[in-house]
């Protein structure tokens, strides 16, 4: 049996399109197939960066997320607002309570 997946990572927007980026994530992630949680939260810091944490039940159901015809169109519309990724992180939930 897999095991939980996590990972938490920001992302950069191009300056002022912050908003834009955070919503073209949302629209894209409303029904993905074994995800526990999708997370998008501003940095309080960076007035241009976003954090993303995702839990999914397994590590295949996030990699089968990114096949999504939804997930593939928002990735498609944040391209051209994304300036960059700073840290990420790849981890095992091992409690969740949702």
């Amino acid at each position: 049996m897999e095991e939980m997946f996590g990972l938490v990572g920001q992302m950069r927007a191009v300056p002022g399109k912050r908003q834009e980026l955070i919503a073209l994530l949302q629209a894209g992630t409303g029904d993905m197939p074994g995800n526990l949680l999708y997370l998008v939260a501003e940095d309080l810091d960076d007035p241009d960066a976003i954090w993303v944490t995702e839990v999914w039940k397994t590590r295949t159901d996030h990699e089968n997320s990114l096949k999504l015809p939804a997930v593939q169109d928002a990735i498609a519309a944040a391209r051209p607002i994304l300036a960059g990724f700073g840290t990420r992180a790849e981890m095992r939930p091992v409690g969740y309570s949702g």
